[in-house]
This record gives C-alpha cells, structure tokens and sequence, in this order.
C-alpha cells in the first residue's frame, strides 16, 4: 500500500465503530492538490465525508498537526465562523498508518484564481471579495475563551514566535543558500513592532483557495484547512491575504494579481479591503504594514521550502511539490525589494 492510499476495511471497521449511523461499503477519493494533509473524500451508505491524515513517514517536527485542525473546527461549530461538522479524531496510527480526522462533506465551490473568472460579473466578484472580508473578521472576533481555545497559542510577541517558528523551520528544510532569505530573516528580527497586546484566533494560511463558497451565491460556507491555526495577531491572516494578491498571475502556485487593474474587474484595492475589515473589528487603522507583507513573503518561502524537503524525502502529498518549489527565490527577491 503506497504512502497515499487508505486501508479500506479498516477504516470501515473503525468509523462504524464511532460515527453514529456509518455503514458501508466504503470507498474513498483522494481530493487533487493539497501540499500537506491528504485529504480524501470519503462515500459510505449513502453519506459523504471528508478525512484528512497526517502524510506517513518522516515528518518536521510541529508539522501536520491534524488534531489541532480537528479541534479549532470543533470548537468553531456554533460561532459566525463558518466550518463543517467534525465526525471523529483518530490518534491510533495502527488504523491507516497515521493520526486522522473525519469531518462533515459539503457541497461547494473552492474558488482557485482571484481574478475570478466563474463570477457573473463585477457585482458578483466584489460580494465576493466582501464575503472573504467578513468571514475574517468573524474569526477574529470569536471569544477565544467562550469557545474553549484559551489556551490554543503560547503568550507573547506573536510575530517574534512566528519568525522564531518559520527560520527554523526553513533550516530544516534548507536545500541550497538563499541570500536573500538570509537578509529578511536579519531584517524581520531588526524591524519586529512592539507587541501591541491583541490577540485572537488567527488561521494562519487565510486566502482565497483555503474557503469554499455556496455553489450559487457569493458566500463563504467554509474556511478550510487550519493547519497553522493559533492564537495570534490579527493582521497576520490579513496581510496572508493581500500578500497573495501581490503574487504573479502566471504562477505555478498560488495565482497573485499581479498586474491586475483591480477596479476594472470589480475587485477592492489593498486599501479598501484594509479598511473595510478595519471597521469590522473595530481598528482605527494599522501601523508597519509593510512589515506585516515582507513576513508574510517570507513564511510563504519557508512553507514552499518545506514542500522541497518533503519531496526530496518522499512524504510530499502533492505531485505539484517540484514546481512549488521553483517559487522560493522569486517570493524571496519580491520581499526583499520592499525592505530598506
């Protein structure tokens, strides 16, 4: 059985076992893309699922941290926020090989390409860019502790542990000398604000492809994919999301904006995303933000390094890891031509 593929009857026998009303026969769909977790889709007795495992093998320490994603989800389930259902967390290995989580399957559109060709028109793509707006600002406003996640991140200057987290983890996963990673590490440590005390829950990877929308109308009916949740500061899910528009359209990756004349096709400047989610969490305005992109590169760069590992060790889920990789000295360049 390769790395990528289910133990079918073990599988039926465990989630018969603890989901209410799970009956075969089972069968299962590894979903395309995704970098970290595989995640199939799972079809049962008339009912759908989605499971999402950590990959099997040698793993970077602190990565794929599927029972976190299950309990932010969990915890998430009767807030403005939108997620799906949680079935069951696994943490027996001996099942499929790996810790694993079973979730609700929901019928939507993931919305690849932010220029957003599937829109009808330019009145449907700015509700939409209104709906990624709102749904952050949901997230940010969740009563960590009404929801049981006060203890979900550790104390302290959020980007100083994020820059901490991210450095060690791209020399982990280094493969060649990046000079340019070299110089924003030295100038993210050099220019790192005060800790200005806010906390919330942040996502940690807040773009476009990471929410899925109603199939017709423009409306977030899940945000996906919380592998780097934590409790943190807010402006580090909203400069992820502007960062990703900066990014170029012929990206093998994430497609940017790059170049884009943005009003022309309904879409909000950086400035009036800014200052629309601004006023929906209540902020005057934002300080450094400069500061918040060029880490926001940065992490991005880290991440795809660690897709370079992975592949060169053989635990990349993805078939796409090769090309990402060709991405980490461009966003590298691109972030160093915005520091001083």
């Amino acid at each position: 059985m390769s790395t990528q593929q289910l133990d079918i009857q073990a599988l039926t026998d465990y989630l018969s076992e603890h989901i209410p009303g799970f009956t075969g026969p089972l069968s299962a769909e590894k979903f395309p893309g995704g970098q970290s977790n595989p995640t199939f889709k799972l079809s049962a007795g008339g009912n759908e699922y989605v499971l999402r495992r950590k990959p099997p093998g040698e793993l970077l320490k602190s990565a794929h941290a599927v029972d976190r994603e299950f309990r932010v989800i969990s915890a998430l389930n009767n807030t403005d926020v939108p997620v799906p259902r949680t079935h069951v967390l696994c943490d027996d290995e001996s099942v499929i090989g790996s810790m694993f989580y079973v979730m609700e399957y929901m019928e939507g559109r993931i919305l690849w390409d932010p220029l957003l060709p599937e829109a009808a028109d330019n009145t449907e793509r700015a509700a939409i860019y209104d709906a990624m707006n709102q749904t952050m600002a949901a997230l940010h406003n969740v009563n960590v502790e009404a929801v049981g996640l006060s203890d979900y991140g550790r104390p302290g200057n959020y980007f100083e542990r994020q820059l901490s987290r991210w450095s060690k983890q791209y020399r982990a996963s280094e493969t060649q000398h990046i000079p340019a990673m070299e110089k924003l590490m030295a100038w993210l440590v050099a220019r790192m604000p005060e800790d200005d005390g806010t906390v919330s829950l942040v996502h940690g990877d807040y773009r476009l492809d990471n929410m899925m929308f109603h199939p017709s109308e423009p409306r977030v009916i899940a945000l996906l994919d919380w592998e780097l949740s934590t409790l943190g500061h807010p402006l580090a899910d909203l400069a992820n999301q502007c960062m990703a528009w900066m990014l170029p359209r012929d990206s093998d990756g994430i497609k940017g904006l790059g170049g884009v004349d943005r009003a022309a096709y309904g879409i909000p400047s950086d400035e009036e995303y800014i200052a629309r989610y601004c006023e929906r969490t209540g902020r005057d305005g934002i300080e450094n933000w400069n500061f918040y992109i060029v880490f926001s590169l940065f992490r991005l760069a880290a991440i795809l390094q660690g897709i370079v590992k992975r592949a060169e060790i053989g635990t990349a889920s993805s078939t796409e890891a090769d090309s990402r990789g060709d991405a980490v000295v461009p966003l590298a360049l691109m972030a160093e031509a915005l520091i001083d």
